[in-house]
């Protein structure tokens, strides 16, 4: 009993390292920037792409067309809404600062199947190889600690 709380407050130290490495923010070591270019299709009753993948802190350069009536684009959560008519394709320059998912969707009536006319923006934290860098080093450092502290028996026939 005594060994097993022994085994736990060695590691207990490197568990709590383990949390603060997977929620503290990490903003110093998010990769620059990079400006995405994209452009979105809309057409009854789809757009196209239907997901946009992006890393929080990029600027997103969105040109919207439209190949048969008029469409729009509106974003959750950026309170982007633009209108774009057929033939004359409109650009939407804004920074994706949030993380999370959000929905664009046509905010045109454009026909019976209009309100499933929907996407999606994937803004995604630009940090995930510094965690999983973080949290490789600290795995090896508990092991070595816990081998020091409690090294296994290995019989000398072997």
């Amino acid at each position: 009993m005594m060994a097993m709380r022994l085994r736990i407050l060695t590691l207990l130290p490197f568990a709590l390292l383990a949390a603060a490495i997977w929620w503290v923010p990490l903003d110093g070591f998010a990769a620059a920037p990079a400006t995405r270019q994209v452009t979105i299709r809309a057409s009854q009753f789809a757009f196209d792409p239907p997901v946009l993948y992006v890393n929080r802190g990029d600027p997103v350069v969105v040109t919207l067309q439209s190949s048969d009536v008029v469409h729009g684009l509106y974003l959750d959560g950026y309170g982007i809404n633009v209108r774009v008519e057929p033939g004359l394709p409109q650009h939407i320059e804004f920074v994706a600062d949030k993380t999370g998912k959000f929905r664009y969707r046509c905010p045109v009536s454009c026909g019976s199947l209009h309100p499933f006319m929907v996407g999606e923006l994937v803004v995604s934290p630009n940090d995930m190889f510094a965690r999983a860098l973080g949290l490789t080093a600290l795995t090896v450092l508990a092991t070595l600690a816990f081998l020091r502290h409690f090294p296994t028996a290995v019989p000398a026939d072997a």
